[in-house]
């Protein structure tokens, strides 16, 4: 069974204004609201791919309802722990170019993290664990590197999404897969990457860490894939971008659901690269049909 984890989730409130100006009033010409974070955003992806999910975290109040609500309509799994605050609302506010604003994390206590790992201390050698996304401040800095650690004893593949900070945590950790952008795989070796043989080589010490599969985004400019046996990059299809929420997590949703399917690299880093793309191109997460018509235009150059 594939879980994911999200520590951290939210109302996405998508807010499409016409001409927004700061200190008036402005009206949105069309709104829409999604269930928000990123383990979410994959649960939902590889629900889409017809992969089985179950979403892991922590849901509260009013929007928590709304978000168990929302995957259980798409008949996606949950296993959330109720806490006491309500889950937070991100807005997206869409007006020629895109800004955000993001609510604050809720307050976890020790009792609600120990029924967390307890979760997935159950999990075992044929499961998968996607940990997306940052954690609230409530919780310990390590929690990433306790779930890692939970995983390696129990033979669980885990795949973690999130910011450099946490990532740096998770070096000399196993892993099945990473998914730092171009500026983050930077970050973590305290350095400015410059190049495609600047992303390569530090991919490959990322993967030499322990770590047996790294996808470096780069936006427009694609991607780069790293394990012990290939190294590639792919160029994006072209399209209008829409939308920059999930087309990471989409990634990692596309790369899952074709490993698992065919257990072959190639497939998997193209269907990767082809989720993310159709994220992109539109509103909200992409659909299975657009991401097929997306795998035969992702081009793979050997490194």
């Amino acid at each position: 069974m594939n879980y994911t984890c999200t520590l951290n989730p939210s109302i996405d409130y998508i807010m499409h204004v016409d001409a927004f100006r700061a200190g008036d009033l402005n009206r949105a010409a069309n709104t829409a609201y999604f269930a928000g974070g990123k383990g979410i955003n994959v649960s939902r992806l590889l629900n889409r791919l017809d992969v089985e999910t179950t979403a892991l975290g922590y849901l509260g109040g009013f929007t928590g309802t709304f978000i168990r609500e929302t995957l259980e309509s798409a008949g996606i799994n949950h296993q959330f722990i109720e806490i006491n605050e309500p889950t937070r609302v991100n807005v997206k506010l869409k007006s020629g170019e895109e800004s955000e604003i993001n609510g604050p994390g809720p307050s976890i206590t020790k009792e609600q993290l120990a029924l967390l790992l307890e979760q997935i201390r159950n999990l075992g050698k044929d499961d998968v664990l996607v940990a997306a996304g940052n954690a609230p401040s409530s919780v310990p800095a390590d929690i990433y590197a306790r779930m890692a650690d939970i995983c390696e004893k129990n033979g669980t593949r885990f795949i973690a999404d999130t910011s450099s900070a946490a990532l740096q945590d998770l070096i000399g950790k196993r892993m099945f897969l990473v998914k730092p952008n171009h500026h983050e795989l930077g970050e973590l070796f305290h350095t400015t990457i410059s190049s495609i043989e600047d992303i390569v080589s530090y991919a490959r010490k990322l993967h030499e860490t322990g770590i047996e599969n790294v996808i470096v985004s780069m936006g427009g400019e694609g991607a780069i894939f790293v394990n012990k046996y290939h190294a590639w990059k792919a160029e994006t299809p072209k399209g209008t971008v829409k939308n920059s929420v999930g087309a990471g997590d989409s990634m990692v949703a596309g790369f899952l659901a074709a490993y698992e399917k065919t257990t072959n690299y190639e497939q998997a880093f193209t269907y990767a690269v082809a989720a993310g793309s159709a994220t992109a191109f539109s509103d909200d997460l992409g659909e299975r049909q657009d991401i097929e018509n997306l795998v035969s235009q992702v081009r793979l150059t050997s490194i």
